[in-house]
């Protein structure tokens, strides 16, 4: 870190920030502890298909909240829209774990409480959503340059925190009780627990300031230089940053390009990487890790204990993504992960055809999980946001992120289903998605470690003129700028 920066003030910010990467993790990850209670009292009458578009349902919210995150963000501000995100987290909970409210008498399941429930899980979801592309927006954008990819890693580790803090909680809510008090009560205290962590989003929101690079887009560069004051302990190094924003800014016509201007390669990568990251079936275990447990032949409670375990695997094997992401490069993670989630799928699918259950079954499942977490959890995040050229990468980066909620939609809600037919089947689906990722990687990705992404964009270059000289303007010119208008 330089000795310019406000190490306090901005690892403040960060860590405020972070907090909905961790309700993120907490909404996508509730569902885990309560979905054989919904089916039991909500989705019973309606098969499993059903059952699984219910415990699903919030990712068409995420669909919905990826695609508006970049239209919010701009008309309402970066941290506007996570004030707004942390109240659907909040309407969401409460209304989630009491989807009778107004409509409906508690204990009557109806296709209406069906619907209602649903409606109340996808608007969560619209704040899953909006969190997971504005979070770490907001962080880049706060950050200086030096450290900007180590506090955008952490959001990715709150993700993952916040899916342990809930596998807690569903413990806890579950420990001691009897099974029927978990299908009448315990369900929706998983859901409004996560009222509470919003609620501190929200009014610890208050506390940050909006980032720099929007104030200058909205026209407010001397609130910006505010900011960069306080983000910098020198006033002459936040004036140069200021400089660097407002020139970037002069040239933002200029860097815009047409969706294809780099050929449809690397579209169609980022598309696929996408695809494989969820097809994989990483979000089955995360949603369904209670029921998958039971099924390999242990008690509720020890199903429960185990998921706790597999969310400590998590959050040790995501941090040594962030740790060595820079130093293995992102190539060899992806592909020695795809091999750990092969064998941990090819595990599962052996034990299930031969009923062979016991720990096991849990340690195939560790480690399928743990080698996810190391390389195609975070580092996906990464490679999204180095392989598309400056002037698309926000058009791109839209349509992978599409792309990959509504992936997770399709693998999440057929879980179910495909168990229904054959679980052997079913998981070694999961092996053979996991083989062709690391095949995939192996014959198409590029190595980015080291790289600029200067140096990275030449490599989707495809028969492009040279560009033309642009019209410099001298960084002297918008320090004059902004103090007139100041």
């Amino acid at each position: 870190m330089s000795s310019y920066d406000n190490k306090k003030f901005i690892f403040k910010i960060a860590l405020i920030a972070t907090l909905g990467g961790l309700l993120f993790g907490y909404d996508t990850a509730v569902i885990s502890g309560a979905e054989q209670s919904l089916q039991k009292y909500i989705t019973a009458d309606y098969g499993s298909f059903v059952h699984g578009i219910t415990v699903s349902s919030a990712l068409i919210g995420c669909i919905i909240g990826g695609l508006l995150s970049s239209i919010v963000s701009k008309r309402l501000g970066r941290k506007k829209s996570l004030q707004v995100a942390a109240i659907l987290f909040i309407i969401s909970a409460i209304l989630s774990g009491y989807p009778e409210f107004l409509f409906f008498d508690r204990g009557e399941s109806t296709l209406g409480l069906l619907i209602m429930f649903n409606i109340y899980r996808i608007i969560g979801g619209i704040g899953v959503g909006l969190a997971s592309a504005i979070s770490p927006m907001y962080i880049s954008e706060i950050s200086p340059s030096a450290i900007r990819g180590r506090l955008v890693s952490w959001n990715q580790f709150a993700i993952i925190f916040g899916m342990l803090v809930v596998y807690f909680v569903n413990y806890g809510i579950t420990f001691g009780q009897s099974q029927s008090w978990v299908d009448l009560i315990g369900w929706r205290y998983m859901f409004m627990t996560e009222a509470i962590p919003a609620i501190v989003f929200f009014v610890l929101l208050f506390l940050v300031p909006e980032t720099p690079r929007y104030l200058i887009l909205a026209n407010k560069d001397k609130e910006a230089l505010t900011v960069l004051n306080k983000i910098y302990s020198s006033k002459e190094h936040a004036k140069n940053v200021l400089n660097d924003i407002l020139a970037t800014k002069s040239k933002t016509k200029e860097l815009k390009a047409p969706l294809f201007s780099f050929g449809k390669t690397v579209i169609i990568i980022g598309i696929l990487l996408s695809i494989f990251q969820q097809f994989i079936g990483i979000n089955v275990a995360l949603y369904y890790a209670p029921r998958i447990f039971e099924n390999l032949g242990v008690g509720s409670d020890a199903s429960m204990m185990q998921t706790v375990v597999m969310g400590l695997v998590n959050v040790i094997f995501t941090l040594i993504a962030i740790f060595y992401v820079d130093k293995f490069g992102r190539k060899p993670l992806l592909i020695i992960g795809s091999t750990g989630m092969a064998i941990g799928m090819i595990g599962m699918s052996v034990l299930t055809a031969n009923g062979v259950f016991g720990f096991i079954t849990l340690l195939f499942m560790v480690i399928y999980t743990a080698s996810f977490m190391m390389s195609w959890g975070p580092i996906i995040w990464v490679l999204l946001s180095e392989i598309f050229p400056n002037r698309i990468r926000s058009g791109a980066m839209a349509i992978a992120v599409a792309v990959q909620w509504l992936a997770n939609f399709t693998i999440t809600s057929t879980y179910p289903f495909m168990m229904d037919i054959s679980g052997t089947m079913t998981y070694g689906f999961y092996a053979a998605m996991s083989i062709l990722s690391g095949i995939f990687v192996w014959k198409f990705i590029p190595e980015t470690k080291g790289k600029t992404l200067e140096e990275l964009e030449t490599i989707w270059q495809k028969d492009k003129k040279p560009e033309t000289k642009s019209n410099h303007v001298e960084p002297e010119v918008f320090a004059e700028s902004i103090q007139e208008r100041s």
